[in-house]
């Protein structure tokens, strides 16, 4: 299976059709039509806030993220043998509490964030559940469980609906888009925005995700007399009225992806150009992205937005060092780049970058010098909303089938659940209906954990 960009199949394939449709088009939109938006004179609002989410598709194993290091490190290095990164490599970072650990090296653009700033936040074992569940009530069955645990497809999926039970065909940050719409009016713009495709964890029940996939720019619409002529000529065949549903409905959805990256490239080519530098990787031009629509919040008459990016290739089952090496000093980079975008903005306190992945990986490597597929991991949060600069949730004892271990290779029972991650960033974003967005948060006696 591909763990790259697995978003819902049938909603990307069918605007992976319309992008292809008229590939002069950078931005897709959700069915319908959008309406005229305030004007672009409008200033600034300090009531803005955004949500962005970097998921980290094939399942990182963060027990290389976040490292105990002093009398900790020993038994790391004991157990993670061949992936044990060495201790004089690892970015010192130290909790309230005066615990130790270390940031994999390749973070270190966002040590500073940890250590100076107090803008970065670490969520410790955090993953699906039903309910707080210790091990030997998994182990024995019970307290019910998430279906189909350590599956790609399923995992993901549950960590974008949260229904780790299943029955939900929303995502948790579509069901805060049904929430807030009402902040947004008058604007018709869509208060989510995929930026690599269309994402689960953006669809509601009464309002649709845009997707962009690639630059946000109408590409071959340059005013000139051929390009104006193929511009009418294409609204004048999704203008007909076909009389059959299906291709009426995809005409909507093309005239709308139109609307969208009209609107949105007109206000990016009226601003200024963002100052900071961003990293060519595939993750920062899409956060690059972001800012962009960030930057022109008030002329898209927007108060509440919600992003969702994404990075693959954390399926490690082999070769983890290298290839996770990289893959962390990308994340690094590309956060830290778009934190100091948001300083540029003068938008910090606005918005708030966090990270998922579907579970982390087994503590003990397996014969391929890699590890295997396993449940709770740590998290990233990154703002200047966020109480930073400390750990939330526990941090699980790293003893093979110790307390924390589902079983014997280090596969951690998650102490802090993904409602509670969520619910958390949900209540800051301004909703008060945690339950409609997270059903199962009830049965956390902790509902809100802090950091921001």
């Amino acid at each position: 299976m591909n763990t790259k960009h697995p978003f819902l199949r049938s909603r990307r394939d069918f605007m992976r059709l319309g992008c292809r449709t008229i590939s002069t088009v950078g931005a897709a939109a959700a069915f319908g039509h959008l309406g005229k938006l305030p004007a672009y004179a409008q200033a600034p609002t300090e009531d803005y806030r955004a949500l962005v989410c970097i998921f980290m598709f094939g399942g990182n194993d963060s027990n290389n993220m976040i490292v105990p290091v002093g009398a900790g490190y020993t038994p790391y290095q004991t157990v993670r043998q061949n992936l044990a990164i060495p201790q004089a490599s690892l970015l010192p970072i130290t909790t309230k509490a005066n615990q130790t650990y270390g940031l994999h090296p390749g973070l270190a653009a966002l040590a500073p964030f940890y250590n100076t700033d107090k803008r970065l936040a670490l969520v410790a074992n955090v993953g699906t559940l039903v309910s707080p569940t210790t091990k030997q009530e998994f182990l024995s069955g019970a307290k019910p469980v998430p279906i189909n645990l350590f599956s790609h497809s399923d995992q993901q999926q549950q960590w974008q609906n949260a229904a780790p039970r299943g029955g939900q065909t929303t995502g948790w940050g579509g069901r805060i888009a049904d929430r807030i719409q009402l902040l947004n009016a008058p604007s018709n713009f869509p208060a989510s925005i995929g930026i690599t495709g269309n994402a689960l964890q953006l669809i509601g029940a009464s309002t649709q995700p845009s997707a962009i996939n690639g630059n946000i720019a109408l590409e071959g619409s340059d005013h000139t007399p051929a390009s104006d002529a193929r511009n009418a000529s294409l609204d004048q065949i999704l203008n007909l009225e076909s009389g059959v549903t299906l291709i009426q409905a995809a005409s909507g959805a093309l005239k709308g992806a139109i609307d969208v990256a009209k609107l949105v490239d007109g206000a990016v080519n009226s601003s200024t150009p963002i100052a900071t530098q961003f990293p060519g990787t595939d993750l920062g031009n899409q956060l690059a992205q972001v800012a962009k629509i960030i930057q022109v919040r008030a002329a898209l008459g927007m108060k509440r937005q919600i992003f969702f990016c994404s990075i693959g290739g954390f399926d490690t089952h082999s070769n983890q060092l290298g290839s996770q090496a990289q893959l962390m000093t990308e994340l690094g980079q590309a956060m830290a780049a778009f934190h100091n975008a948001m300083g540029t903005l003068g938008t910090q306190k606005n918005v708030t970058m966090f990270t998922e992945s579907e579970f982390s990986r087994t503590f003990q490597p397996n014969g391929t010098a890699g590890t295997d597929h396993a449940w709770g991991g740590h998290a990233l949060v990154l703002g200047g909303a966020v109480n930073g600069g400390d750990m939330y949730g526990k941090f699980p004892s790293l003893t093979l089938g110790g307390p924390d271990d589902s079983g014997n290779r280090g596969n951690w029972v998650p102490t802090t659940s993904l409602d509670q991650y969520g619910a958390t960033m949900a209540s800051w974003f301004g909703v008060s209906d945690l339950v409609g967005v997270f059903p199962n948060i009830n049965n956390f006696p902790v509902q809100k954990l802090g950091f921001v």
